[in-house]
C-alpha cells in the first residue's frame, strides 16, 4: 500500500516541510498539470519537469529541472535541441556496465557531466543474461510467474536502503538547489525507475500532490511503449526470444514498484521526512533552497 502523507510526515521538525508535501484530502491545485516532452530522435523519455501546480497555488519552474532516458544515441539535429535548454549539468545515474553497453552521453557543448551511478540492483545483467540465453525455457525460467516483477520490486529498495544510493540521490538533489548549476537534466539508462525514483522524490519535495507525482513516474509507459515494443519486435525477429513478453515487467514502470520503495522508507525510517533528513543528509535549509529556486510561493 502507498503511504499516507500522515505516515510520511513525523510530528517532530516536519512542520518546515509541510508546505513542501502532499496536503490532506480535499485540497487541490488551481490549475490542471501538463506533461512537457522534449521531442528527440535518439531518447525518447525527455522531459521538463516543470509546470506542476503545488498544493499550495505555486508552479514549478520551466526550463530548470529535466528528466531522461540515456543520450548515448542522439543526432545531430538532437543535440541542437538539447543546447538550446541551456543545460548547465547533466547526470548520469548508469553504472558502469550500461555506460559500456550504450555508450557515453553525447551532449552539447556547455553541460558538465556528472558520472553518478545509483545501482541498479542486478536489472541490467539480469536482463542480458536471459536474452543472451536465447533458451526460451531458461527464459521463462528467469523472468516468468512473476519472477520479472518481483525482480522489479527489488530493484527499488536499494533507492532507499543502499548508502551508496542515498548519498547519490542527495547529491542531485543539492544540485539541483544550487543555482550555479544552472538547468539540470538526470537520466538513467531508460530514465524510469531510478529517474523515476529521483523525480518523484523531487515532486513530492517541492509540494506536488501526490497524485501528480505518481503520474509523473507512470508516464514513462506512454513515451516508451512504441520503442519497447519495437525492441520486443526485433528480439522475436532476431531469434533471441521466442516470447518476448517475459520482459514486459522490466520495461515498464508500474504502482507496486514504487510503492515498495515507500513501503521501505516507512519500514527503514518510518516517515518520508526522516528518510530525507536522516537517510539522505539533507538539511532544511537545503530543502528550502530547492523550494526557492523550483518552486517559490505563489
Amino acid at each position: 500500500m502507498p503511504l499516507s502523507r500522515r505516515a510520511l510526515l513525523t510530528t517532530t521538525g516536519a512542520a518546515v516541510l509541510l508546505s513542501a508535501l502532499p496536503a490532506e484530502a480535499g485540497a487541490r491545485p488551481r490549475a490542471a498539470n501538463a506533461i512537457r516532452q522534449i521531442p528527440l530522435q535518439g531518447a525518447v523519455n525527455v522531459r521538463d519537469l516543470g509546470g506542476y501546480v503545488t498544493y499550495d497555488g505555486a508552479r514549478v519552474r520551466h526550463g530548470l529541472a529535466y528528466r531522461s532516458d540515456h543520450l548515448a544515441k542522439l543526432t545531430d539535429a538532437d543535440l541542437t535541441t538539447l543546447a538550446g535548454l541551456g543545460l548547465g549539468t547533466v547526470v548520469d545515474l548508469r553504472i558502469a556496465q550500461e555506460v559500456q553497453y550504450d555508450g557515453a552521453d553525447r551532449l552539447p557543448a556547455g553541460p558538465a557531466r556528472v558520472a553518478r551511478p545509483v545501482t541498479d540492483n542486478g536489472l541490467f545483467g539480469q536482463l542480458m543474461a536471459a536474452i543472451g540465453s536465447r533458451d526460451p525455457v531458461r527464459q521463462e525460467e528467469m523472468l516468468g510467474g512473476g519472477r520479472a516483477a518481483a525482480f522489479m520490486r527489488e530493484v527499488y529498495r536499494p533507492f532507499v536502503t543502499d548508502a551508496a544510493n542515498r548519498a547519490a540521490l542527495a547529491a542531485t538533489l543539492r544540485d539541483l538547489a544550487d543555482p550555479r548549476r544552472g538547468p539540470l537534466l538526470l537520466h538513467c539508462t531508460s530514465g524510469k525507475d531510478r529517474t523515476g525514483w529521483t523525480s518523484y522524490l523531487l515532486l513530492t519535495l517541492l509540494g506536488v500532490p501526490e497524485s501528480s507525482a505518481r503520474a509523473d513516474y507512470l508516464a514513462s509507459n506512454t513515451f516508451r511503449a512504441a520503442y519497447d515494443a519495437r525492441v520486443r519486435e526485433g528480439l522475436k525477429q532476431g531469434g533471441l526470444m521466442q516470447n518476448p513478453e517475459l520482459i514486459v515487467p522490466l520495461q515498464e514502470v508500474r504502482a507496486e514498484y514504487l510503492d515498495t520503495a515507500l513501503d521501505q522508507v516507512r519500514t527503514s525510517y518510518g516517515s518520508l521526512f526522516r528518510y530525507v533528513s536522516v537517510g539522505l543528509g539533507l538539511e532544511l535549509r537545503e530543502l528550502a533552497a530547492l523550494r526557492e529556486r523550483l518552486a517559490p510561493g505563489a
